[in-house]
């Protein structure tokens, strides 16, 4: 599977989507762009040079959440090498088929528009450098093994890492990374990840829109956005991602 480009979606129970729109947009110093979709559910948050790797989405049930688009050729096609890696499909809506891989984590293959520009991280008041550049599937740990055979198979990428962190290779012409982790938690969770230049600085920016400090890590924060939905910030090279 030739994968042409990542977004990360950010899913909102509509009664909360106006605020987390406005936090989103905010903390990754995007635009967004007109609703899009049957019921003008879908947005982008247009970075300020680039092409979009972040897109939100109203759903009218449920708790909401985060999930990966993978853009490609023919997602037909895509589909049934996923199902045959150990995929299953949980949709087909014609223009893109909703996924889950081997451990649940849920992601959906759309086709491919010609995005190829990826948005360059934002210096921002302070000298604080940072960019939302890497999605994390939290893995439980019976399932990992499996769920690390099938990314690297699925996208053509090797995984260095430890035992527990496992990085997909970067492709330099893809807006993001994903990362693997081993949990000690029964289910599987999808986070987004911000990398940052300066961390107490960026943290405190995100603070000032509303975001407050779960668990404070070495070269890591744990946030939750208005509304509780965590993310992480990282002491990352915001270039590199590294």
């Amino acid at each position: 599977m030739h994968v042409r480009w990542l977004t990360a979606f950010l899913d909102f129970p509509a009664a909360e989507f106006g605020s987390e729109v406005t936090f989103w947009r905010a903390i990754s110093g995007s635009t967004v762009s007109p609703p899009r979709g049957p019921s003008k559910e879908f947005a982008s948050l247009d970075p300020f040079n680039g092409d979009a790797h972040l897109r939100v989405q109203r759903i009218a049930a449920g708790p909401g959440g985060t999930h990966l688009d993978m853009h490609v050729d023919d997602p037909a096609s895509a589909a049934l090498e996923a199902v045959a890696l150990g995929a299953r499909e949980i949709a087909d809506y014609g223009t893109h088929r909703v996924m889950a891989s081997p451990a649940g984590g849920r992601f959906c293959l759309v086709e491919w528009a010609g995005e190829k520009r990826r948005s360059r991280p934002i210096r921002w008041p302070g000298g604080t450098i940072s960019i939302i550049d890497q999605i994390c599937y939290d893995v439980p740990a019976a399932k990992f093994d499996a769920e690390l055979a099938f990314w690297t198979a699925l996208t053509g990428q090797d995984a260095p890492g430890d035992v527990d962190r496992h990085t997909l290779t970067r492709d330099p012409d893809l807006s993001l990374q994903v990362l693997l982790v081993r949990s000690d938690n029964a289910s599987g969770a999808t986070y987004l990840d911000v990398a940052a230049s300066n961390l107490p600085v960026e943290v405190e920016r995100h603070e000032d829109w509303g975001a407050t400090v779960v668990e404070r890590r070495h070269d890591q924060v744990v946030m939750a956005d208005p509304t509780g939905r965590r993310y992480f910030i990282s002491a990352r090279n915001p270039r590199t991602g590294a």
